[in-house]
């Protein structure tokens, strides 16, 4: 029987686990090793502060977690395939390995992000779009 998540050493395992399924996966992998060019060792303590602070309320985490995404969505357009694959690995790889409050938390928490974050961008680059409307185009302003 597999047990829930418990300590910073489990974030760790659930973590790094995490990024090596997503590095090596063809769709979204790319953007991280090609795109954000992530050096996994510094990536990966921060992201288990995140994780840590998201799962037992650890306070570690104070970074934007926001502002990186639209950075990296600046160089690349992070599109809901994207955000699904992310969602995707995410959840399989914590089913794989745990199960229990913190694990169901870990994936309801990922899910609430992706949508968060996608949602975010695409409504920033929405207002973008709406400010050069049809008729200002048209008005040559």
């Amino acid at each position: 029987m597999m047990r829930d998540l418990r300590d910073r050493h489990d974030v760790e395992t659930m973590v790094g686990e995490f990024y090596e399924r997503a590095f090596a996966d063809p769709l979204i992998g790319p953007i991280f090793t090609e795109i954000a060019v992530m050096d996994l060792g510094h990536h990966l303590p921060i992201m288990c502060d995140f994780w840590e602070t998201v799962l037992f309320r650890a306070g570690k985490y104070k970074r934007n977690a926001f502002q990186l995404h639209v950075a990296l969505n600046d160089k690349f357009p992070l599109e809901q395939e994207h955000f699904d694959r992310w969602l995707e690995i995410w959840v399989a790889n914590v089913d794989e390995s745990f199960a229990g409050q913190k694990a169901e938390a870990a994936k309801t928490q990922a899910r609430r992000i992706a949508y968060s974050i996608h949602r975010r961008l695409h409504a920033s680059s929405r207002r973008e779009n709406e400010s050069v409307s049809p008729r200002s185009v048209q008005a040559g302003l």
